[in-house]
């Protein structure tokens, strides 16, 4: 464990707690595609490492185009087959799934860890829970689409769907795209990041321990190319993409013109505003969470905090105190509070950054101790006289980095929230509701908290507006997604 040289031993209780199950990784992992395993066309593959050790971990398969065409024709075969499943079947696989999850989910968030660099507390506590609770949730909702859509049977899903997803949340992630596309009857072609895809292949697995039928869910494994491919496949119905906003584009480009149905969920900027009426202290932990919590790897990170001035020196103050106590280091030690940056790719974008912040004239701040010599680590670290202007307010760090600015008004706090091209999240602090909902009113983010951060629930739909896509994920609204009819007056 690492401790901060303002620290000393006796200050705080650093007593190493490493995770004692040992799982074990294969050397060699293949394709998922029609309910077996198999082997690149060409044979190709590329490395997964430990971003806290720079240790090997696996060899991957990188699938290509054959390979691409090959799941997107198994999902095809197997649609006709999924659609014509009574739905409280398909209900009853997806619990099935879930309580799996949840049977292997210390395996699996030890996985987690290693593969992404997260501390093993978020993945056992965060996102293994999740991941089990959106099977649940859209298992009940299979049998349950009649109901909502005012027909007396189940509506058509859309097809076969093509998903790719991100590397921060890779499990929770393949959760909030696979649930509700089998709950409404389609076939998936999942492709997870090159650099966290073992948690997915170990979800390959649980598939095949629970019996779903071949070809339902395939997942492919590569870099951006093999997404490229998947998305741009002729025989794609549906397109989910979570990631950065210049590859959104990318894809919103080559769908354009299409038959295919396209949902985003891409970048952000999220601002954290705390009023002098604000319950401190929580807002204090609120703040510490919404930033960085997983490394700050969050899209929906508040990394801009608003502050209202007449409490703004004090409540600075007390952010650096608490930054003092976060603990960095071993991911696998239950008492770790911020991991390893994913890779060395966002480790130098986070520093280009952090050293933009500096040159063009804010103050950084971070808690000074030695990092491990090898692995990928970041400091927390907090920049004051931040202006709206400067390249740390306006441009997504994705990393544990947090920009501090004042207002004065709600009026001001408002415009320098909006004052992005994103509009992905927003959190609001204060002990007075009718504030709190007039803001909310007036943030163009498509979630907003009230004192509280980075809370999520299946039944709540998230999502953004502007340059953070569209489309929503959970709730009723990310149902609709993947059926052809309005449900309850969604679409």
């Amino acid at each position: 464990m690492i401790i901060p040289h303002s620290s000393t031993t006796e200050d705080w209780d650093y007593a190493s707690a490493p995770e004692s199950l040992k799982v074990s990784v294969a050397e060699v992992h293949k394709l998922f595609i029609g309910g077996k395993f198999v082997k690149a066309a060409d044979g190709g593959s590329f490395p997964t490492v430990n971003p806290a050790t720079e240790a090997p971990l696996a060899s991957i398969a990188n699938a290509g185009e054959k390979d691409v065409d090959r799941a997107v024709r198994a999902a095809r075969k197997a649609l006709r087959g999924w659609r014509r499943t009574k739905p409280l079947e398909r209900g009853k696989l997806l619990y099935r799934i879930a309580r799996r999850i949840q049977e292997r989910s210390r395996e699996l968030a030890v996985l987690e860890t290693m593969d992404g660099g997260k501390p093993i507390r978020e993945s056992r506590d965060v996102d293994l829970p999740l991941t089990a609770a959106h099977f649940f949730h859209h298992a009940g909702w299979a049998d349950k689409l009649s109901y909502v859509a005012r027909q007396s049977t189940a509506p058509d899903g859309i097809g076969v769907c093509a998903q790719v997803i991100p590397w921060n949340f890779p499990l929770m992630m393949a959760a909030w795209k696979i649930a509700p596309a089998l709950a409404c009857g389609n076939t998936v072609i999942l492709k997870p990041a090159e650099t966290t895809s073992l948690t997915a292949l170990r979800l390959a697995e649980i598939l095949q321990e629970v019996d779903c039928p071949p070809g339902v869910v395939n997942i492919i494994t590569g870099a951006g190319d093999t997404g490229r491919l998947l998305v741009e496949h002729s025989d794609v119905d549906k397109v989910a993409f979570t990631g950065s906003t210049s590859v959104g584009k990318q894809i919103a480009r080559s769908c354009a013109g299409s038959k295919k149905r396209l949902t985003l969920e891409l970048g952000g900027k999220g601002p954290h505003i705390v009023f002098a009426d604000a319950p401190i202290d929580q807002a204090i932990e609120g703040v510490v969470r919404g930033i960085w919590f997983n490394q700050g790897h969050v899209c929906c990170a508040g990394s801009r905090l608003l502050v209202e001035e007449s409490i703004a020196q004090d409540f600075i103050r007390r952010i650096r105190d608490r930054m003092k106590m976060i603990r960095v280091g071993d991911p696998l030690d239950k008492n770790t509070d911020l991991g390893a940056i994913n890779s060395l790719a966002q480790l130098n974008t986070i520093k280009g950054l952090v050293e933009t912040g500096v040159r063009e004239g804010a103050d950084r701040f971070d808690v000074k101790c030695a990092l491990p010599e090898r692995g990928f680590w970041h400091l927390p670290t907090l920049f004051t006289r931040v202006q709206p202007s400067h390249s740390i307010a306006r441009e997504e760090i994705f990393g544990p980095v947090l920009s501090v600015m004042t207002f004065r008004t709600p009026g001001e706090a408002i415009a320098r929230a909006n004052d992005t091209p994103y509009g992905l999240s927003a959190g609001v602090w204060t002990n007075k509701a009718s504030k709190a909902y007039e803001m909310a009113q007036q943030l163009r983010a498509g979630v907003v908290w009230l004192n509280c951060f980075n809370e999520f629930d299946p039944a709540s739909p998230f999502g953004g507006v502007r340059e953070s896509g569209f489309g929503r994920e959970g709730g009723m609204q990310g149902l609709a997604a993947y059926l052809r009819e309005e449900i309850g007056g969604v679409r």
